[in-house]
């Protein structure tokens, strides 16, 4: 049976998976790694299904582009496959618009449709799309998947996803889409195994990390997001701003003579942790200066903060709340941020366990009320899965 590769490609990174799919649906992770740097020093590293770390690869020169890690990529696996082949390759790609609503196979017609999306993420939809054209251009004999974070949320309510513009704009596209939904979609799949009291309740799910937002699920289907028109939306991030006042930016450029791209980027990339601590994006740095560093607390505390105001929002549209999960890399592994928000939502009925907060889960709450959880994500199975699915 062939193997699948899975990429994940960021501005300047390309994470990569080589999963070997079983007879019984399942997945065996082969090797996984990244290259990271590009356009400023490049490096290459990679582990085994085992963890056991295979040599690393750093380049002297800031021009290493997308196109040359790509073909870096292939021809490192195909060196480390022990005779074995690819059988496709999926891709994360963050906006499908409203004409993608599940992972399609790739051919012209796709692509220039993925082209055209471009200008609703600028500064994700580049870059997801890089790898794919290619290996378009070398192997164009490989089958390549594109699975999408907005394909989740298609099924919310049209009342959910409006903003209250002039229809002419509605109808050229500026609607919340909602994003992360390949994480979201991974978890509603784990809720009926981790936690089936709820799997079929009102949950929101919270993927936080550098990129950060919370989904209501009620019986596993999306219903409602903070993220809405783009991933800049919601809550703050490592360095996005998340949602404020349209007219903060009108006066960004009026009274700071900042250009749109000036104001673009500040938002995006100075913003968030980042900007309110003046010290990191980093939760871990945060954390380990928090108790004597202001600027690390007020980011804490914001981030805490927002989140409970979300969760409230998310309640309402759900009419109720019975399980709330935490996941990505500061859900997963942050239990102090857990700690606040499952205090915080005392007045939902939350019931922090010390002692399920101290084993780091997966059940973090007293019986007797909503319950809390944490589920590790893992966006590159569902990525893989669709691939299989579509490759035959």
């Amino acid at each position: 049976m062939g193997l699948c590769l899975v990429l994940n490609a960021g501005s300047s990174s390309i994470k990569f998976q080589v999963l070997e799919p079983g007879a019984d649906g399942t997945l065996r992770r082969l090797w996984r790694g990244t290259i990271e740097g590009l356009g400023t020093a490049p490096r290459f590293s990679a582990r085994d299904e085992a963890g056991d770390a295979a040599p690393g690869r750093a380049w002297d020169r800031a021009g290493l582009d997308h196109e040359h890690a790509t073909l870096f990529l292939l021809d490192w696996i195909a060196g480390h496959l022990a005779g074995r082949s690819l059988q496709a390759v999926g891709h994360r790609v963050v906006h499908g618009g409203s004409d993608f609503v599940e992972a399609v196979r790739v051919d012209d017609r796709v692509m220039a449709r993925l082209e055209a999306l471009v200008p609703l993420a600028p500064l994700h939809q580049p870059h997801n799309l890089a790898p794919i054209r290619h290996i378009r251009a070398h192997a164009p004999e490989l089958p390549q998947i594109v699975a999408f974070d907005t394909a989740f949320h298609h099924g919310q309510p049209e009342v959910a996803r409006a903003f209250a513009l002039p229809a002419r704009i509605t109808e050229a596209g500026v609607r919340r889409y909602g994003f992360h939904g390949l994480s979201y979609a991974y978890v509603a799949g784990r809720l009926a195994e981790v936690a089936p009291e709820i799997a079929q309740g009102r949950v929101v799910v919270a993927h936080l990390g550098s990129g950060a937002s919370l989904c209501a699920l009620r019986a596993g289907r999306s219903v409602a997001s903070t993220m809405g028109f783009s991933a800049l939306d919601g809550l703050p991030m490592g360095t996005r701003s998340g949602s404020l006042d349209p007219a903060v930016i009108f006066h960004l450029i009026r009274a700071f003579g900042m250009t749109p791209d000036e104001a673009e980027r500040m938002l995006y990339n100075e913003s968030g942790l980042l900007g309110v601590s003046g010290l990191s994006n980093d939760m871990r740095r945060l954390r380990e200066a928090a108790p004597a560093h202001d600027g690390a607390r007020r980011a804490i505390d914001l981030f805490v903060y927002r989140i409970l105001r979300e969760v409230g929002s998310l309640t309402a549209a759900l009419g109720g709340l019975d399980g709330l999960v935490f996941t990505a890399g500061i859900g997963e592994n942050d239990a102090a941020t857990r700690a606040a928000v499952i205090e915080g939502l005392g007045w939902a009925g939350f019931r922090l366990d010390p002692d399920a907060k101290a084993a780091g889960g997966p059940r973090l709450t007293r019986s007797g009320g909503p319950s809390a959880w944490v589920i590790a994500t893992d966006e590159e199975c569902v990525i893989a899965r669709e691939t299989m699915r579509l490759a035959g």
